[in-house]
């Protein structure tokens, strides 16, 4: 590699007692950051999108949390209204219940805490980096959804950071970008991450996808989770299960790049995995210009889930787990393996 993998944006910043959020609302545009020492604000900030991706919330919260302790606020109230923001996103109450057993509320135990969870967090997709950036060929075109860089994760990307390592490797990658409807989180941010790295790109609209797979135009699909099951079914931006579908049809691997903190024992199968159900007018109207005609309803789940099946393999931190992957899984999270 021929350069440190360091995160190259940091979508938040802690500075003693204040944290810094860069608005990702506002990109690609603006950037502009909201400071604040107050953890109400921050779960507005993740509640409205200002910051998102299932890594980064968790960390966003883990510093809400700190801040509640600092402002001597009642830290369960706290924990429950900041783990209500976004549901379907695990890494949300592992960062919380985590924060607020190490501290028992004191404020500089959980300021300690939320540091250590953000450097864990950074480390994490370094090694996920690694890991997967071997499984991308010289010359290969990579297919991501959504954004999973910098502005999900806080350090180099999960599944992005595996494509800044393939490109810092010398692979000559070239990525298609979903635009990932309706937000435009592909469009927006991860062409904006992968611009500032200098990394060959082209965005393409949603639908384009499958047509693109089944011509061969892309050899891997690399995404993101915001909570794996026990069995490894997925769930991540509502539009993958179309792409995973798409790819085992005509043969192109489809790889989810997650810390091992995504993983949520707890939860069976991916049927179980509580989908949020965002605003329908993110659908009808872009930028408070309505798209759709007066009184029109739409649907608008943020997340679909991908079955196990249609995973070719999942990179964590501790290694690339393959099918089975309810043994796989249970390979990295069980006691022992936390601990080595």
């Amino acid at each position: 590699m021929s350069r440190m993998p360091v995160p190259q944006v940091r979508p938040i910043e802690w500075r003693s007692g204040v944290l810094r959020i860069l608005d990702q609302t506002l990109l690609p545009g603006d950037e502009r950051y909201i400071e604040t020492a107050d953890w109400r604000e921050v779960a507005s900030a993740i509640r409205r999108l200002a910051v998102r991706g299932a890594p980064l919330i968790g960390v966003t919260a883990a510093y809400a949390l700190a801040l509640a302790s600092r402002s001597s606020d009642d830290i369960a109230v706290a924990a429950d209204e900041l783990a209500a923001t976004r549901p379907t996103a695990v890494n949300l109450r592992w960062a919380l219940d985590r924060v607020r057993d190490v501290s028992g509320g004191d404020a500089i135990r959980a300021e300690a805490e939320a540091v250590c969870i953000h450097d864990e967090q950074i480390a994490s997709d370094a090694r996920c980096g690694e890991l997967g950036a071997a499984l991308i060929g010289q010359g290969a075109t990579i297919l991501t959804h959504c954004n999973a860089g910098s502005l999900a994760t806080g350090g180099i990307g999960s599944a992005l950071g595996v494509v800044k390592t393939a490109h810092w490797q010398g692979k000559r990658i070239n990525v298609l970008v979903d635009e990932t409807r309706p937000l435009l989180q592909g469009s927006r941010l991860t062409a904006w991450e992968l611009a500032r790295e200098g990394i060959s790109h082209e965005v393409i609209v949603d639908s384009a996808a499958a047509g693109l797979i089944a011509h061969a135009r892309v050899q891997a699909i690399v995404v993101g989770a915001d909570r794996i099951a026990a069995n490894g079914d997925t769930a991540n931006k509502v539009g993958t299960y179309g792409l995973a579908l798409a790819a085992q049809a005509h043969g192109v691997p489809l790889y989810v790049v997650a810390p091992v903190s995504t993983i949520d024992t707890n939860v069976a199968h991916g049927s179980e995995i509580e989908i949020e159900e965002r605003d329908g007018d993110e659908v009808t109207s872009f930028a408070s210009i309505r798209t759709a005609p007066d009184g029109t309803i739409a649907r608008n789940p943020a997340f679909d889930v991908t079955p196990a099946a249609l995973i070719t393999a999942i990179v964590t931190e501790r290694g690339v787990l393959r099918r089975p992957f309810g043994a796989a899984i249970a390979s990295v999270t069980e006691p022992a393996a936390v601990a080595r």
